[in-house]
Parts: structure tokens; sequence; C-alpha cells
């Protein structure tokens, strides 16, 4: 059943915040060889939405999202959750591996012509990419509790109980709620 027609709670976080890798889509951006380009698009179905980019070439392998993940960022788009906006905490490995997310974002579709980079820039700033925290360099570290949501805090003054959380790895969910919660 598509989001849209699912039970929506009477109150929604301000802020959704996706991990990527293996939460996003898979495969991990640090198993990727090379960056995709517009060459690299894999052509698909969107769903109801029509035919878009399902994926990208990053190499011997293609970087796809979940469908439900895709099913979200629809909802997301057509407004179904009000004004909630979406930022991402990836602590990707390596800086070949933020170049091959940052890239993902803006070629992947959620509906034809609709990037997830332009869903996920919605009610921030004009060409502002600060909600995207993805990687290690500093300021950020491999702790997303200590370095990505005090950024994300600072950006948009939601406190984190205003936040919803996606991520794979109990870990980070576990140490972003006990140091902030």
């Amino acid at each position: 059943m598509p989001v849209s027609k699912r039970f929506i709670p009477a109150v929604l976080p301000e802020l959704i915040v996706f991990d990527l890798d293996h939460c996003v889509w898979l495969p991990e951006t640090y198993t990727l060889d090379s960056i995709p380009t517009t060459k690299d698009k894999v052509i698909g179905s969107l769903g109801s939405a029509g035919n878009g980019c399902t994926g990208v070439k990053c190499g011997n392998a293609t970087l796809s999202p979940f469908p439900e993940v895709v099913e979200i960022m629809q909802a997301i788009e057509a407004g179904t959750y009000g004004n909630i906006k979406v930022a991402a905490a990836s602590s990707a490995d390596t800086p070949h591996a933020v170049k091959i997310a940052k890239s993902a974002l803006q070629l992947l579709e959620v509906k034809p012509g609709v990037t997830f980079h332009q869903v996920m820039a919605r009610g921030w700033p004009e060409g502002s990419t600060d909600h995207l925290q993805i990687g290690r360099t500093p300021p950020l570290s491999s702790d997303k509790a200590t370095a990505h949501f005090p950024v994300l805090k600072k950006l948009t003054g939601v406190e984190y109980t205003g936040m919803l959380f996606f991520d794979d790895c109990e870990f980070f969910v576990v140490a972003v709620a006990r140091t902030h919660i």
C-alpha cells in the first residue's frame, strides 16, 4: 500500500534524518569503485510515479535505493507529511565514498525528474547542503552522536526529540539517544 494511503500519526517529527549506506541504499559506498555520473543511470520503475533513475552504476556494482525509501521520499515530495525536512547523517568511511554518496543523491530519482537531493533540499536555504552531513572529515567523525547530530541541531534549531533518525546500526541510534535525549 502506498505511504500516502497508510496511517499518518497526528504528531510528526520536524526533521527526518537518514543514514545512507544500508539504510537508504545498497551496497555500501565504501565498497564501490567509481563515482557515478549521468551516463551511469539505470532507468526503471518508480512505482506509480513512472520510470526514472532507480540505480547508478559505480564500476562493477549498481547502487540502488530501497523501494520503501523511494516511497517515503515520494510522500515527502508530495507534501503528505506537511513541511517536514529531511537530512542525512552518514559516516561514510572515505572521501571517495562521500563523493559517491553525494553524486548518487543528485542522480537517483523519487519520481521522473525529481532527485533524492531535490527532495532532501526542500525547506532548506537555496543551494545549501549543510543538512547533508556525510563523511568523517573534521568536524565530522565516525561518531554521529557527537559530530553529525550536534551540527544538525545547531543548523536546524530542532531539538533531538523532534528528530526521527533511521540507521541500520543500532549502536548509532542508541548512542544518539544516550548522548542527547
